[in-house]
C-alpha cells in the first residue's frame, strides 16, 4: 500500500511541475515590459522622455499643453519644471539628446501635414540650470503642397535620434489606405534654417493602425536605435552612416497595447517606455528587458 502512495505522490509532484513549468513559460512571453509606476496628471499626456547623464529622466507633453520640461527620477516622480523661455508648445512629440547632456525638443507635430512653421529647440546648460535656448527650423524638400492629397499624408514626425552632428526625423505615416511606411530624414543639429533631406524609407508594417512610429532613442554607444510603436518596438543595429535601415532590423512585440510614446535608453539592456492617460487609466512608465 505504501508503494502505491509514493507512486500517486510522485505523480503528483510531476503534474505540478510541469503545470509551474508551463506558468512560468506564459509568464515569460510577458516578463519584458513592466510597469515602474503611474505618472502624476500633469504627465497626462507624455509624449516624449530622454535620459541625461544624470541619470534623471526628462519628459514633455504634446500640444495644448505648457512649454516645460519636466525632470523626473527613474520612478516617474516629478522632482522640477523647467520652462523653457523663448519657446511654445504647438505640438511637441519627442525628444533627443547629445554627449554634451543637450536636450532637443521636437516641435514637428503635424497632424495635417499642413505646418510650415516646424522647430525644434536645442536646450542647453539643463543640469547645470543655466537655460540656453536655440532653434532648428526646417521644411521637408519633398513637400510641394501644404497639405498634400491624402493619400500622400507623411510629413508628420513624432520621432527623432541625434547622431554624428545630425538629427534623424522617422515620420508616422497619415497617408489614406496607405501602408505603415516610416520617411527617414536629416537635418543638421547646429541652430540655424534648413532644408530636411529626405534618406530612406521604411515598411514597418502591412497594417496601418499597427506600426505607426510614435518615439525613438538611441543608446550612449550610438550603436542601437529604437523604434516604438502603441505595441511594438523596431530595434536597429550594425548601420553604418546614414544608412539607419541596412543594418539589422529586430521586431518586437510588447503584447500589450496602450498610447506609448516615449522611449530613452537607461542602459545598452533596458529601455523606459511612456503611455498616455487614456480614460481613467493614468499615464504610466515602465521599463523593458532586452533579450
Amino acid at each position: 500500500m505504501s508503494k502505491i502512495i509514493e507512486i500517486k505522490i510522485l505523480k503528483l509532484s510531476y503534474l505540478i511541475l510541469l503545470m509551474t513549468t508551463a506558468v512560468s513559460s506564459q509568464k515569460g512571453k510577458n516578463i519584458g515590459l513592466v510597469k515602474i509606476n503611474a505618472l502624476s496628471n500633469t504627465l497626462h499626456e507624455i509624449s516624449g522622455i530622454a535620459m541625461l547623464s544624470n541619470h534623471n529622466l526628462y519628459a514633455i507633453n504634446d500640444s495644448g499643453n505648457s512649454n516645460v520640461l519636466f525632470c523626473l527620477n527613474q520612478r516617474g516622480e516629478i522632482l522640477r519644471e523647467i520652462k523653457i523661455p523663448g519657446s511654445k508648445n504647438i505640438d511637441w512629440e519627442d525628444l533627443a539628446y547629445d554627449q554634451e547632456n543637450n536636450i532637443y525638443i521636437g516641435d514637428f507635430g503635424n497632424n495635417n501635414n499642413a505646418r510650415k512653421d516646424l522647430v525644434i529647440y536645442k536646450v542647453s546648460g539643463i543640469i547645470s540650470n543655466v537655460i540656453v535656448v536655440s532653434k532648428i527650423e526646417f521644411i521637408f524638400e519633398d513637400q510641394k503642397k501644404f497639405p498634400p492629397k491624402k493619400k500622400r499624408l507623411n510629413f508628420d514626425v513624432e520621432a527623432f535620434v541625434h547622431l554624428n552632428d545630425n538629427l534623424y526625423l522617422f515620420t508616422k505615416n497619415r497617408g489614406k489606405k496607405s501602408k505603415a511606411t516610416t520617411k527617414l530624414y536629416r537635418v543638421s543639429a547646429t541652430p540655424g534654417k534648413y532644408m530636411a533631406k529626405l534618406i530612406d524609407e521604411y515598411e514597418t508594417c502591412k497594417n496601418y493602425s499597427n506600426c505607426l512610429i510614435t518615439g525613438a532613442t538611441i543608446n550612449q554607444s550610438k550603436d542601437k536605435i529604437a523604434l516604438l510603436t502603441h505595441n511594438k518596438i523596431f530595434l536597429l543595429s550594425n548601420f553604418k552612416d546614414d544608412n539607419l535601415f541596412d543594418g539589422d532590423i529586430k521586431k518586437i512585440k510588447l503584447n500589450h497595447n496602450s498610447q506609448k510614446e516615449g522611449i530613452c535608453f537607461k542602459n545598452d539592456s533596458i529601455l523606459f517606455i511612456s503611455d498616455e492617460k487614456t480614460g481613467l487609466k493614468k499615464a504610466s512608465l515602465y521599463e523593458y528587458l532586452l533579450k
